[in-house]
């Protein structure tokens, strides 16, 4: 007989530079908060509008250039939340 077997789905997220799907856990999420600030969501648990990015420098980078976060949270971005997406992917290597 077949054991009963719960396999987990993985939620996935679409990367706002690439539009590929990647699991949420491998993502950086940037939230605009209910008080119009943008903050790195490590934990996942910020409340506010959020947009997800791969861990890629080659994403960070357009993103930035291209105003793409911008868009996505309609509200400008500040160059420093870059830098710390940055410094976070090189802390992880």
């Amino acid at each position: 007989m077949g054991a009963n077997i719960k396999v987990k789905k993985v939620p996935l997220r679409k990367c706002v530079v690439t539009n590929e799907q990647y699991p949420k856990m491998e993502m950086f999420r940037i939230v605009r908060t209910p008080e119009n600030e943008v903050v790195i969501d490590l934990g996942g648990k910020v409340k506010g509008h959020g947009a997800y990015i791969c861990k890629k420098k080659t994403a960070i980078l357009t993103a930035q250039k291209k105003k793409m976060l911008n868009k996505h949270l309609e509200i400008d971005v500040p160059d420093s939340v870059f830098d710390e997406l940055l410094k976070l992917l090189e802390e992880e290597k």
